[in-house]
Protein backbone atom coordinates (compact mmCIF):
# COMPACT_ATOMS: atom_id res chain seq x y z
CA UNK A 1 0.00 0.00 0.00
CA UNK A 2 1.28 3.54 -0.88
CA UNK A 3 2.16 5.37 2.42
CA UNK A 4 0.22 8.89 1.65
CA UNK A 5 -0.80 11.51 3.90
CA UNK A 6 -2.69 14.83 3.95
CA UNK A 7 -0.19 18.01 5.74
CA UNK A 8 -2.31 20.99 6.88
CA UNK A 9 -0.56 23.70 8.20
CA UNK A 10 0.66 27.34 7.47
CA UNK A 11 3.47 26.82 4.48
CA UNK A 12 4.16 30.32 4.48
CA UNK A 13 8.02 30.64 4.25
CA UNK A 14 8.30 31.90 0.94
CA UNK A 15 6.04 35.05 2.47
CA UNK A 16 7.67 35.65 5.82
CA UNK A 17 11.09 33.67 6.05
CA UNK A 18 9.05 31.81 8.66
CA UNK A 19 9.67 28.16 8.32
CA UNK A 20 7.31 26.00 10.56
CA UNK A 21 7.83 22.14 10.99
CA UNK A 22 4.71 21.37 8.65
CA UNK A 23 7.29 22.50 6.02
CA UNK A 24 9.93 19.88 6.79
CA UNK A 25 8.00 17.58 7.55
CA UNK A 26 6.37 17.23 4.23
CA UNK A 27 9.87 17.71 2.68
CA UNK A 28 11.26 14.96 4.32
CA UNK A 29 8.36 12.46 3.97
CA UNK A 30 8.40 12.61 0.46
CA UNK A 31 11.93 11.88 0.61
CA UNK A 32 11.46 8.29 2.50
CA UNK A 33 8.88 7.71 -0.56
CA UNK A 34 5.52 8.89 0.90
CA UNK A 35 3.04 10.74 -1.26
CA UNK A 36 2.51 13.85 0.53
CA UNK A 37 -0.56 16.17 -0.01
CA UNK A 38 -0.10 19.68 1.85
CA UNK A 39 -1.94 23.35 2.53
CA UNK A 40 -1.50 26.46 2.46
CA UNK A 41 0.73 28.39 1.22
CA UNK A 42 -1.98 31.42 0.97
CA UNK A 43 -1.07 34.32 2.81
CA UNK A 44 -4.15 35.45 2.84
CA UNK A 45 -6.43 34.25 5.49
CA UNK A 46 -9.59 33.46 4.44
CA UNK A 47 -7.76 32.21 1.15
CA UNK A 48 -5.78 29.83 3.25
CA UNK A 49 -8.40 28.52 4.83
CA UNK A 50 -10.48 27.85 1.59
CA UNK A 51 -7.49 26.37 0.05
CA UNK A 52 -7.31 24.16 3.55
CA UNK A 53 -10.76 22.43 2.75
CA UNK A 54 -10.62 22.53 -0.98
CA UNK A 55 -7.59 20.42 -0.73
CA UNK A 56 -9.11 17.63 1.67
CA UNK A 57 -12.00 17.24 -0.49
CA UNK A 58 -10.02 17.70 -3.59
CA UNK A 59 -6.97 14.86 -2.65
CA UNK A 60 -9.53 12.51 -0.37
CA UNK A 61 -8.37 9.62 -2.68
CA UNK A 62 -4.84 10.35 -3.07
CA UNK A 63 -4.23 10.07 0.84
CA UNK A 64 -4.87 7.56 3.54
CA UNK A 65 -4.16 9.45 6.55
CA UNK A 66 -4.46 13.34 7.26
CA UNK A 67 -2.23 15.42 10.14
CA UNK A 68 -3.60 18.71 11.45
CA UNK A 69 -1.54 21.58 13.11
CA UNK A 70 -3.73 23.12 15.90
CA UNK A 71 -3.17 26.54 17.43
CA UNK A 72 -4.96 29.17 19.30
CA UNK A 73 -7.27 31.92 18.48
CA UNK A 74 -8.70 32.10 15.33
CA UNK A 75 -6.46 29.66 13.90
CA UNK A 76 -8.49 26.91 16.32
CA UNK A 77 -11.47 27.10 14.00
CA UNK A 78 -9.13 26.23 10.58
CA UNK A 79 -8.69 22.88 12.27
CA UNK A 80 -12.26 22.54 13.39
CA UNK A 81 -13.46 23.37 9.99
CA UNK A 82 -10.70 20.68 8.01
CA UNK A 83 -11.24 18.29 10.16
CA UNK A 84 -15.25 18.44 9.45
CA UNK A 85 -14.05 17.84 6.00
CA UNK A 86 -12.42 15.05 6.83
CA UNK A 87 -14.90 13.06 8.77
CA UNK A 88 -17.13 13.85 5.83
CA UNK A 89 -14.21 11.82 3.66
CA UNK A 90 -13.91 9.26 6.33
CA UNK A 91 -10.34 10.04 7.06
CA UNK A 92 -8.43 9.45 10.20
CA UNK A 93 -6.70 12.30 10.95
CA UNK A 94 -3.57 13.39 13.64
CA UNK A 95 -3.52 16.68 15.18
CA UNK A 96 -0.85 18.05 16.75
CA UNK A 97 -1.31 20.86 19.57
CA UNK A 98 1.14 24.03 18.80
CA UNK A 99 1.25 27.47 21.29
CA UNK A 100 1.81 28.06 24.35
CA UNK A 101 -1.46 30.23 24.47
CA UNK A 102 -3.71 26.86 23.85
CA UNK A 103 -3.97 25.67 27.47
CA UNK A 104 -5.55 29.50 27.88
CA UNK A 105 -7.51 28.98 24.69
CA UNK A 106 -9.14 25.37 26.28
CA UNK A 107 -9.96 26.98 29.50
CA UNK A 108 -12.23 29.63 27.69
CA UNK A 109 -13.26 27.03 25.05
CA UNK A 110 -13.39 23.46 27.14
CA UNK A 111 -16.42 22.28 25.01
CA UNK A 112 -15.36 23.14 21.54
CA UNK A 113 -11.49 22.05 22.19
CA UNK A 114 -12.66 18.51 23.98
CA UNK A 115 -14.91 17.95 21.16
CA UNK A 116 -12.19 18.41 18.49
CA UNK A 117 -9.47 16.43 20.10
CA UNK A 118 -11.43 13.50 20.84
CA UNK A 119 -12.67 13.24 17.14
CA UNK A 120 -9.31 12.56 16.44
CA UNK A 121 -7.71 9.54 15.88
CA UNK A 122 -4.39 10.84 17.52
CA UNK A 123 -3.19 14.00 19.59
CA UNK A 124 0.44 15.04 19.85
CA UNK A 125 2.22 17.42 21.09
CA UNK A 126 5.81 18.30 21.03
CA UNK A 127 6.33 18.79 24.78
CA UNK A 128 5.36 17.13 28.08
CA UNK A 129 4.26 20.20 28.96
CA UNK A 130 1.88 20.72 26.52
CA UNK A 131 0.60 17.27 26.65
CA UNK A 132 0.19 17.98 30.50
CA UNK A 133 -1.80 21.14 29.90
CA UNK A 134 -4.08 19.18 27.66
CA UNK A 135 -4.32 16.35 28.89
CA UNK A 136 -7.56 17.00 30.76
CA UNK A 137 -9.15 17.27 26.84
CA UNK A 138 -7.29 14.18 25.78
CA UNK A 139 -5.39 11.64 27.09
CA UNK A 140 -3.03 9.50 25.99
CA UNK A 141 -1.34 12.82 24.06
CA UNK A 142 1.87 11.41 22.22
CA UNK A 143 5.09 13.39 22.71
CA UNK A 144 6.47 13.75 19.05
CA UNK A 145 9.59 16.84 19.38
CA UNK A 146 10.08 19.89 17.68
CA UNK A 147 12.63 18.49 15.33
CA UNK A 148 15.77 20.30 13.72
CA UNK A 149 18.81 19.08 11.84
CA UNK A 150 21.37 19.43 13.64
CA UNK A 151 23.99 18.88 11.31
CA UNK A 152 23.23 22.21 9.90
CA UNK A 153 24.24 24.18 13.49
CA UNK A 154 27.80 24.04 13.75
CA UNK A 155 29.08 23.06 17.28
CA UNK A 156 30.99 25.62 18.81
CA UNK A 157 31.89 24.65 22.99
CA UNK A 158 31.61 27.99 24.58
CA UNK A 159 33.90 27.57 27.76
CA UNK A 160 34.81 31.22 28.49
CA UNK A 161 31.66 32.99 26.87
CA UNK A 162 32.63 36.53 25.24
CA UNK A 163 29.40 38.98 26.17
CA UNK A 164 27.91 38.33 22.56
CA UNK A 165 23.95 38.17 23.41
CA UNK A 166 21.65 36.54 20.91
CA UNK A 167 17.63 37.28 20.70
CA UNK A 168 15.83 35.25 17.81
CA UNK A 169 12.26 35.38 17.64
CA UNK A 170 9.44 37.41 16.03
CA UNK A 171 9.14 40.89 17.55
CA UNK A 172 6.03 40.54 19.36
CA UNK A 173 5.10 41.46 22.86
CA UNK A 174 4.82 37.63 24.00
CA UNK A 175 8.43 37.19 23.75
CA UNK A 176 9.35 40.32 25.27
CA UNK A 177 11.55 41.97 23.18
CA UNK A 178 12.25 44.95 25.38
CA UNK A 179 13.14 43.10 28.38
CA UNK A 180 16.47 41.89 26.14
CA UNK A 181 17.54 45.61 26.11
CA UNK A 182 16.70 46.10 29.74
CA UNK A 183 19.27 43.29 30.34
CA UNK A 184 21.64 44.69 28.50
CA UNK A 185 21.18 48.19 30.44
CA UNK A 186 21.80 46.04 33.60
CA UNK A 187 25.02 44.39 31.87
CA UNK A 188 26.31 47.57 30.52
CA UNK A 189 27.30 48.75 34.11
CA UNK A 190 29.45 46.49 34.89
CA UNK A 191 30.44 44.74 30.82
CA UNK A 192 30.83 47.74 28.98
CA UNK A 193 31.38 45.61 26.23
CA UNK A 194 28.65 44.04 26.16
CA UNK A 195 26.98 43.38 22.37
CA UNK A 196 23.28 42.38 21.58
CA UNK A 197 21.93 41.06 18.48
CA UNK A 198 18.12 40.70 17.52
CA UNK A 199 16.84 38.95 14.75
CA UNK A 200 13.15 38.47 13.77
CA UNK A 201 10.70 40.07 11.53
CA UNK A 202 8.25 42.47 12.78
CA UNK A 203 4.82 41.38 13.27
CA UNK A 204 3.38 45.11 13.58
CA UNK A 205 2.48 45.30 17.17
CA UNK A 206 4.61 47.76 18.16
CA UNK A 207 7.07 45.73 20.11
CA UNK A 208 9.45 46.35 17.46
CA UNK A 209 9.37 50.25 17.38
CA UNK A 210 8.96 49.96 21.22
CA UNK A 211 12.40 48.09 21.24
CA UNK A 212 14.32 50.57 18.94
CA UNK A 213 12.95 53.34 21.26
CA UNK A 214 13.99 51.76 24.69
CA UNK A 215 17.60 51.30 22.73
CA UNK A 216 17.56 55.23 22.40
CA UNK A 217 16.48 56.14 25.89
CA UNK A 218 18.97 53.88 27.15
CA UNK A 219 21.72 55.73 25.13
CA UNK A 220 22.85 51.71 23.77
CA UNK A 221 23.09 52.67 19.90
CA UNK A 222 26.51 50.73 19.85
CA UNK A 223 25.66 47.93 21.87
CA UNK A 224 22.14 46.63 20.02
CA UNK A 225 22.09 45.91 16.24
CA UNK A 226 18.95 44.99 14.99
CA UNK A 227 19.10 42.53 12.11
CA UNK A 228 15.17 41.95 10.77
CA UNK A 229 13.88 38.83 9.31
CA UNK A 230 16.43 35.96 7.79
CA UNK A 231 16.06 33.09 6.24
CA UNK A 232 16.02 29.36 7.78
CA UNK A 233 19.38 28.54 6.32
CA UNK A 234 21.34 31.78 7.55
CA UNK A 235 20.00 30.98 10.97
CA UNK A 236 23.34 29.17 12.12
CA UNK A 237 25.85 31.99 10.88
CA UNK A 238 23.74 34.45 12.84
CA UNK A 239 23.38 32.12 16.00
CA UNK A 240 27.32 31.74 15.47
CA UNK A 241 28.49 35.37 16.02
CA UNK A 242 27.44 35.02 19.95
CA UNK A 243 28.14 33.66 23.06
CA UNK A 244 24.95 33.60 24.88
CA UNK A 245 20.60 33.18 23.66
CA UNK A 246 18.75 35.16 25.33
CA UNK A 247 14.92 33.67 25.50
CA UNK A 248 12.89 36.57 27.00
CA UNK A 249 9.55 35.01 26.12
CA UNK A 250 5.95 35.39 28.85
CA UNK A 251 4.62 32.39 26.92
CA UNK A 252 6.87 29.39 25.20
CA UNK A 253 5.83 25.75 24.55
CA UNK A 254 9.00 24.36 23.10
CA UNK A 255 10.95 26.66 20.69
CA UNK A 256 12.63 25.39 18.04
CA UNK A 257 15.09 28.92 18.14
CA UNK A 258 15.99 27.85 21.55
CA UNK A 259 16.97 23.92 20.43
CA UNK A 260 18.86 25.69 17.16
CA UNK A 261 20.99 27.73 19.68
CA UNK A 262 21.32 25.03 21.66
CA UNK A 263 22.91 23.30 18.74
CA UNK A 264 25.31 26.13 18.30
CA UNK A 265 26.68 25.94 21.88
CA UNK A 266 25.20 29.10 22.60
CA UNK A 267 24.60 28.88 26.53
CA UNK A 268 20.90 29.62 27.16
CA UNK A 269 19.50 31.79 29.38
CA UNK A 270 15.72 32.01 29.26
CA UNK A 271 12.74 32.62 31.67
CA UNK A 272 10.79 29.59 33.16
CA UNK A 273 7.86 30.06 31.36
CA UNK A 274 5.64 27.50 29.60
CA UNK A 275 7.26 24.54 28.82
CA UNK A 276 11.16 25.39 29.04
CA UNK A 277 11.14 23.77 32.49
CA UNK A 278 10.36 20.60 30.54
CA UNK A 279 13.09 21.23 27.56
CA UNK A 280 15.68 21.94 29.86
CA UNK A 281 17.28 21.92 33.53
CA UNK A 282 18.29 24.68 35.32
CA UNK A 283 22.32 25.41 35.73
CA UNK A 284 22.58 21.10 33.54
CA UNK A 285 21.75 23.13 30.32
CA UNK A 286 20.34 26.38 30.42
CA UNK A 287 20.03 28.86 33.25
CA UNK A 288 16.17 29.65 34.00
CA UNK A 289 14.63 33.18 35.63
CA UNK A 290 11.28 34.31 36.27
CA UNK A 291 9.41 35.96 33.68
CA UNK A 292 9.80 39.75 33.24
CA UNK A 293 12.85 39.91 35.49
CA UNK A 294 15.38 41.54 33.42
CA UNK A 295 17.78 42.10 36.76
CA UNK A 296 17.43 38.63 37.48
CA UNK A 297 18.30 37.53 33.70
CA UNK A 298 21.36 39.84 33.36
CA UNK A 299 22.68 38.19 37.29
CA UNK A 300 22.37 35.06 35.30
CA UNK A 301 24.38 35.96 32.45
CA UNK A 302 26.73 37.19 34.79
CA UNK A 303 27.07 34.47 36.01
CA UNK A 304 28.14 32.32 32.95
CA UNK A 305 31.19 35.18 33.16
CA UNK A 306 32.22 34.31 36.60
CA UNK A 307 31.55 30.43 37.59
CA UNK A 308 34.10 28.00 36.79
CA UNK A 309 32.97 25.39 34.41
CA UNK A 310 29.27 26.87 34.38
CA UNK A 311 29.24 27.75 30.45
CA UNK A 312 31.34 24.92 29.53
CA UNK A 313 28.94 22.35 31.32
CA UNK A 314 25.56 24.81 29.64
CA UNK A 315 26.84 24.71 26.08
CA UNK A 316 27.97 20.80 25.83
CA UNK A 317 24.89 19.24 28.39
CA UNK A 318 22.63 22.19 25.57
CA UNK A 319 23.71 20.53 22.44
CA UNK A 320 23.08 16.76 23.48
CA UNK A 321 19.67 17.97 24.04
CA UNK A 322 19.32 19.34 20.91
CA UNK A 323 20.78 15.75 19.51
CA UNK A 324 17.96 14.17 20.58
CA UNK A 325 15.58 16.64 18.56
CA UNK A 326 17.21 15.94 15.17
CA UNK A 327 15.35 14.83 12.51
CA UNK A 328 17.05 11.09 12.28
CA UNK A 329 14.75 10.79 15.85
CA UNK A 330 11.67 12.17 15.23
CA UNK A 331 10.95 11.76 11.35
CA UNK A 332 10.94 7.94 12.30
CA UNK A 333 8.64 8.04 15.18
CA UNK A 334 6.24 10.49 12.59
CA UNK A 335 6.42 7.99 10.37
CA UNK A 336 5.33 4.97 12.79
CA UNK A 337 2.18 7.45 13.58
CA UNK A 338 1.42 7.87 10.49
CA UNK A 339 1.11 4.39 9.44
CA UNK A 340 -0.78 3.27 12.73
CA UNK A 341 -3.53 5.93 12.11
CA UNK A 342 -3.72 4.80 8.47
CA UNK A 343 -4.28 1.04 9.33
CA UNK A 344 -6.68 2.53 12.09
CA UNK A 345 -5.25 0.98 14.87
CA UNK A 346 -3.82 4.04 16.83
CA UNK A 347 -5.48 3.94 19.98
CA UNK A 348 -7.80 6.95 20.18
CA UNK A 349 -7.12 9.82 22.20
CA UNK A 350 -10.54 10.40 23.37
Amino acid sequence: MTRSVLIIGNFLSHANGSRGVCEDLAGRLQETGWRVSAASRQRRQGFRLADMLVTAWRDRRRYSVAQIDVYSGSAFSYAEAVAWVLRRAKKPYVLTLHGGNLPGFAERHPLRVRRLLQSAACVTAPSGYLAAQMHEYAPGIRVVPNPIDVNSYPFALRRSPHPRLMWLRAFHEIYRPAMAIDVVRDLHETTPDVRLTMVGPDKGDGSYPRAREAVLRAGLEAQCHFVGPVSKSDVPQWLAQGDIFLNTTSIDNTPVTVLEAMACGLCIVSTDVGGMPYLVKHEQDALLVPPDNPSAMAAAVRRLFEEPGLAERISHNGREEAEDHDWSRVLPAWESLLNEVSEKICEHAG
